[in-house]
């Protein structure tokens, strides 16, 4: 027998081997593809939660530096108009600034205020600011003047003239 032809026998056998695998294949059992999704739906629920958190955690950070740049651009007013605040934040060209949930930032000059009520107040319900309060309504889009109220929980606040800024619930 001549190389070619032993080389063709090879292949043809081959060629059978390999039919003979493809036509026992019958894929995968019920069970395989049961596993297979739970495990899937195992892992979109662990992964699900801790995405969420971190999406949050972003957009409390972004109120953050939303609120120390409007900050920086009323000291910048304060510096221009000598050491005076400005009556509402279309005086430094950010009232259309939305925080990261879609709602205006707020900001109430405390000389223009008479009395204490609209103050935005700490637990012991002392304003948390002499100069003036700016603040985001956090995720709800609801708030009150006291910090302990449940529906400021979630609001980004500046409190102790700018000392901090973060989280009412935190303060």
């Amino acid at each position: 027998m001549d190389l070619p032809t032993a080389l063709y026998r090879v292949l043809m056998i081959s060629i059978e081997k390999s039919s003979l695998f493809l036509t026992n294949f019958r894929g995968f059992t019920l069970i395989e593809l049961v596993l297979v999704v739970a495990l899937a739906a195992l892992l979109s629920l662990v992964a699900l939660p801790t995405y969420t958190a971190y999406v949050n955690d972003a957009k409390i950070k972004t109120a953050i530096a939303d609120i120390y740049k409007i900050e920086m651009e009323i000291e910048r007013y304060k510096f221009s108009s000598g050491d005076r605040p400005p009556n509402s934040l279309i005086d430094v060209n950010m009232d259309s600034l939305l925080d990261p949930w879609g709602n205006p930032y707020q900001f109430l000059n405390h000389a223009l205020v008479k009395g204490k009520g609209e103050l935005r107040k700490d637990k012991n319900l002392v304003p948390l600011n002499s100069d003036y309060d700016l603040y985001s309504k956090g995720k709800d889009g609801l708030s009150t003047p006291p910090l302990t109220a449940k529906q400021s929980h979630d609001d980004i606040v500046r409190a102790n003239n700018g000392s901090y800024v973060g989280l009412a619930s935190e303060y």
